[in-house]
């Protein structure tokens, strides 16, 4: 399992790469520093939103999209979480790295700040079925979160965009599609 990219949203919402590690060299250093970053004037994101526009915009694309076109102001972590193929069964060997964005998520840097999750799949299969997957596959990391490792749920919330949002524009079918998304949403109130 491989952390493709590390994202950190800055004011203006210029992203910067923060490169490339396995799970085995991801820290929880690198994971707050890259959750912690958010700016003070970060936009309110409503995840009933943009679920409605992610099923309103299948096949379509959804980036350009009001609300999801917010989301790259934000501090974001993108990883590759493994299941079990067309399944919402978490593989074990990605339980590590979901231990360690948990572990995060305590961080007291981060305790108390809401977290959205959000499920991509590659475009294999139809586009509607790839939606539905993505949902439930960011319910399964937000039920993993909040029932294994204890993070409140009132802190998460998820999203599915299926096949809408490639990491590999070019390459739609490329496993570094499928991956599971963390955009930090702000203090909660």
């Amino acid at each position: 399992m491989f952390i493709r990219q590390l994202r950190a949203g800055v004011a203006l919402g210029l992203l910067l790469m923060a490169g490339i590690a396995s799970a085995q060299q991801l820290s929880n250093q690198q994971l707050l520093s890259s959750l912690s970053q958010i700016s003070k004037a970060a936009p309110v994101i409503d995840p009933a939103l943009l679920m409605q526009e992610a099923n309103a915009n299948v096949g379509k694309g959804v980036s350009g999209q009001p609300n999801w076109s917010q989301l790259a102001n934000l501090s974001q972590l993108l990883v590759e979480i493994d299941f079990e193929n067309d399944s919402i069964a978490i593989e074990p060997k990605s339980y590590r790295t979901v231990g360690l964005i948990a572990d995060a998520l305590h961080h007291p840097n981060l305790m108390f700040y809401k977290f959205l999750v959000v499920g991509h799949t590659s475009s294999t299969g139809d586009a509607k079925h790839n939606l539905k997957l993505s949902q439930e596959r960011a319910d399964a990391i937000t039920e993993a979160l909040a029932t294994t490792f204890a993070i409140p749920r009132n802190r998460l919330y998820s999203v599915g965009v299926g096949q809408e949002m490639p990491v590999d524009p070019a390459n739609p079918k490329a496993a570094d599609n499928r991956r599971v998304q963390l955009i930090n949403l702000g203090r909660m109130k």
